[in-house]
């Protein structure tokens, strides 16, 4: 077959054709290739903090990685990658094969990843060492300043992680039935760590409790929580940041949370700080015994409340609850509630408090701005101080209680109050008192008393029962002295 040559108009047709397509096969391809400069492209990570929780038993290293993401049409330069720590950091660094421990120019092809490796070379077995060894790496890409941070164990500990992850509601772990926390080693929580239903988690005396940021203990309906403390051993319970400028930080972590129907909670002789709630006791459950029984016990520098009764069952003894942003202790929605020898004194620090040291009240506003009352069948506080930096850090309140039984008293007790000149409160106004008790050093969590600073002022058959007719008591306040009837107001005898 005879093919005519083709004519000169299709010849340049076709010709223009080949060179635009070869013109937007090149343009599109510098596109492609290009980097990307865009100040808001930013980084993806795999993760953005790395724990390294293994139990060390000997000097060793240890490794974990992760993956930058580059998830952009273009290529993206990290300009810089750099660990921040202002110490000699235990940390190591890989990225793409490349081991240092600061990086520049370092490029990702479009829609690629790189990966990250550390390591970490630690001896737990230094008892010097922080807790918690933390670093971070910091990633600038286009002006955008990205961190990963690196948190490592410098001691050898207990560590409990979530490993259920509900689409609603926050990851858990679940303790076996029986477990005994010993004292041997720190016991280090993440997430919320579940006693469940039928179960008892036991604190041996001296037990240290580690709570990570927003880290919550929750017992289960039917579950029980034991704290055996002793005034030589007490049980300890704060955040896992142990450096001095830490010590007194509140809001390092979540709460103990005694849900509704948990049973025989008792906490005895245990320091529990620095959290956002130390210990909410929900709705008592159908046992006639209390929720919570909480004995020579001190809660501090909680950056909401310091105990927290919601229509529960709470009996205490010589405990000291101090120093939170709101109230430090609010017994609200009713309930029933015995306090004898106990200090409430509140002298926040870290800006305004606008509510009292203690509240006490017998309804709730649900979520739909309804007002529902539950009854307060029972508040009573004996030989109690509640005190503060306020001019009033006392609140009874049942205005939207409606007819709900509302039964509170105090004797003997030191208030810094202007409510006991109202008749419609049930003081006994001839052993109830308003005088500073001149705490010995608020300022440093000293709330013991001077020399007969109310001394003698408290209920005798109130000190002798709580000192010797009761054994989970004990007669011994919180400085391991012997209560003497009759007796100073609070949880401390004069010094």
């Amino acid at each position: 077959m005879y093919l005519k040559p083709l004519t000169n108009s299709i010849q340049k047709i076709i010709c223009y054709s080949v060179v635009a397509l070869t013109f937007m096969w090149a343009s599109s391809s510098c596109k492609k290739d290009s980097l990307l400069t865009n100040s808001s492209a930013k980084l993806s990570f795999s993760q953005t903090q790395i724990l390294f929780d293994t139990v060390f038993t000997t000097i060793g290293s240890t490794f974990q990685y992760f993956t930058i993401h580059n998830n952009h049409n273009q290529p993206i330069k990290i300009s810089s990658v750099n660990l921040v720590g202002s110490y000699i950091s235990p940390y190591k660094i890989n990225i793409d094969g490349v081991a240092g421990t600061s990086f520049s120019n370092i490029t990702i092809p479009a829609n690629d990843s790189i990966f990250v490796f550390v390591t970490v070379t630690i001896n737990p077995n230094n008892a010097n060492n922080p807790l918690v060894i933390s670093d971070s790496l910091q990633f600038v890409t286009n002006g955008n300043t990205q961190y990963v941070d690196l948190i490592a164990w410098g001691q050898d500990a207990y560590f409990y992680r979530p490993n259920v992850f509900p689409k609603n509601g926050p990851a858990y772990s679940v303790l076996p039935c029986g477990t005994i926390w010993k004292n041997d080693k720190p016991h280090v929580v993440f997430g919320y760590l579940v006693v469940d239903s039928l179960c008892t988690l036991t604190m041996e005396p001296g037990t240290k409790v580690c709570m990570h940021n927003n880290a919550v203990l929750f017992v289960n309906t039917g579950g029980t929580l034991t704290i055996t403390g002793t005034q030589s051993s007490p049980v300890t319970i704060q955040g896992d940041r142990l450096e001095a400028a830490y010590q007194t930080e509140p809001g390092q972590w979540g709460e103990i949370w005694l849900s509704a129907g948990s049973i025989n909670n008792t906490v005895n002789w245990a320091v529990i700080k620095n959290g956002t709630v130390g210990i909410e006791a929900d709705t008592m459950g159908a046992s006639s015994n209390p929720t919570l029984m909480i004995s020579h016990t001190i809660i501090k520098s909680m950056s909401n409340i310091g105990l927290l009764g919601q229509g529960s069952y709470i009996k205490g003894y010589d405990d000291l609850v101090a120093d939170c942003q709101n109230y430090c202790v609010d017994l609200s929605l009713g309930g029933n509630y015995s306090f004898i020898q106990s200090t409430f004194a509140n002298y926040w620090s870290y800006g305004q408090r606008q509510t009292t040291t203690l509240l006490v009240n017998n309804w709730y506003q649900d979520i739909y701005g309804n007002y529902q009352q539950r009854p307060l069948t029972n508040a009573f506080f004996g030989n109690c101080i509640v005190w503060g930096s306020l001019t009033e850090e006392l609140q009874i309140d049942s205005s939207h209680g409606g007819s709900q039984p509302f039964k509170f008293y105090f004797e003997n007790c030191d208030l810094l109050t202007k409510l006991h000149t109202t008749s419609n409160y049930h003081y006994s106004v001839d052993s109830t008192y308003s005088s500073d008790p001149h705490f010995t050093s608020p300022g440093s969590d000293n709330y013991a008393l001077p020399t007969n600073s109310l001394a003698g002022l408290g209920n005798t058959t109130l000190c002798t029962y709580a000192a010797s007719s009761n054994p989970f008591y004990g007669p011994i306040d919180l400085d391991g002295g012997v209560f003497q009837c009759p007796a100073n107001l609070g949880a401390y005898n004069s010094q």
